[in-house]
């Protein structure tokens, strides 16, 4: 993993292009650099290899622009919160040296998704410690924020993606053995292609309406947010 400003940590191949891409390509296109740390290969995955995702991974993150993209092998559907793998992802840690690392909603269907929020925040504690058993220089990031498109989870800030979402899009097309399909088939959590960029689209333009732009992604932190002009906040509020 190379040196970046933004680190973002997810489950498996795909997951951060749901979430979070288009803030990434914001940032990006903001200045800043970004990398992308898959856990998994997605080797459970019904459709496709862990070759082939390997592939859409890399072409994401040619879409994306982000700077490296790892993708590490702590077993998909088997994910656990060990303290072998807090190690091998505090590692990564020091390596990247973030500011800011993006990690999934720690509730979710998926065990993986949860669990991947608990192992990355450990992490990132972990590796700050002058005396952990592992390569680089100690690096404790500034800021963790967790990506959600739960509806029903409050966000504690929104990012306009208006100009970046159908780059976002691009990014999520990238992954055609998970999503491509057929319509009719509504019997998996994304069934069909059609479906999931319906299903985003909506998302992000319920999100954006919250704020009065087109399209937007949630985030939510722990603690409170802090602002320095209370009269230049951008969202109105009659």
């Amino acid at each position: 993993m190379e040196r970046v400003d933004i680190l973002t940590i997810a489950a498996h191949p795909d997951d951060i292009e749901l979430t979070c891409a288009g803030t990434l390509i914001r940032m990006i296109d903001q200045g800043y650099s970004v990398g992308i740390l898959d856990l998994t290969q997605g080797e459970m995955g019904t459709r496709g290899t862990p070759e082939i995702r390997a592939r859409e991974a890399e072409a994401a993150r040619a879409v994306i622009g982000a700077k490296a993209r790892e993708r590490m092998n702590l077993g998909d559907s088997r994910l656990t919160t060990s303290i072998e793998n807090r190690l091998a992802v505090a590692e990564q840690i020091r390596l990247a040296r973030p500011t800011t690392v993006i990690l999934p909603y720690w509730e979710a269907r998926h065990p993986d998704h949860y669990i991947a929020a608990t192992l990355g925040y450990e992490a990132c504690y972990a590796a700050g410690l002058k005396q952990l058993p592992v390569a680089g220089e100690p690096h404790r990031p500034k800021k963790i924020l967790y990506a959600s498109m739960y509806w029903e989870v409050k966000p504690s800030f929104l990012v306009d993606i208006s100009a970046q979402f159908s780059r976002k899009i691009d990014a999520v097309n990238c992954f055609s053995s998970q999503f491509a399909g057929d319509l009719r088939d509504v019997t998996e959590l994304y069934p069909a292609w059609g479906q999931l960029i319906d299903r985003i689209t909506t998302q992000c333009k319920y999100y954006g309406h919250l704020m009065g732009v087109a399209y937007a992604e949630p985030f939510i932190v722990k603690e409170v947010m802090a602002v320095d002009d209370i009269v230049n906040i951008p969202v109105v509020s009659v």
